[in-house]
């Protein structure tokens, strides 16, 4: 055998070994902030359920569909943002009775755990942080789509996810339970290929 046969087929089965682990560890995508939304809700008084919005989501997902255990979702909001569309109660939201965004601008959410739960559906266990306080939630996502992005002109993500929250767990509890300690939140994102 020649020195470059020698040489050469270490190279190319260690690069076939190479692509195959990087595949296997799975597809990362980046958070567009532009594409996703992430709606708060909760019950007042009983009479309605009003909301807020926070924008200007970033993160990045990590989306293995061979293995979903192997998917990671990291997500920070940054606080500055939220709307309530009542401007009295988002002043009251941003001070320091509320999320008090000078001292903790960001909530954020790591994954610990990603179960397939069947039909493009996935449970995405994980700790969620607000003012300092760390607590455990579930993310209940649908995967909307995967595949070439027409405007972009890359590979994306699209996920919808639910999750349920005590406000009083981050120290957000004023009025309850008149107004409900439940939070109800809802995102919607795209994600796009590194």
């Amino acid at each position: 055998m020649s020195v470059m046969k020698k040489l050469y087929l270490p190279l190319v089965i260690g690069l076939g070994i190479y692509s195959q682990v990087a595949a296997a560890a799975g597809e990362r995508y980046t958070i567009d902030p532009g594409h996703t939304s992430v709606i708060v809700s909760w019950t007042h008084f009983g009479f309605s359920h009003p909301t807020a919005s926070i924008s200007e989501a970033s993160g990045n997902i990590v989306f293995d569909q061979a293995d979903p255990s192997q998917s990671k979702v990291d997500v920070s909001l940054p606080l500055k943002t939220i709307d309530t569309r009542v401007p009295a109660l988002t002043k009251e939201f941003l001070g320091a009775k509320y999320f008090d965004v000078k001292k903790y601008p960001t909530a954020v959410f790591h994954s610990s755990k990603v179960t397939a739960t069947g039909d493009n559906k996935f449970d995405v266990a994980g700790n969620l942080t607000i003012k300092g306080i760390t607590k455990p939630a579930v993310l209940h996502a649908v995967l909307n789509k995967q595949g070439m992005h027409p405007m972009v002109k890359k590979q994306a993500i699209g996920f919808d996810a639910t999750t349920t929250i005590k406000r009083a767990d981050f120290k957000l509890d004023q009025y309850v339970p008149a107004v409900s300690d439940e939070v109800e939140i809802r995102i919607s994102t795209e994600a796009y290929a590194k």
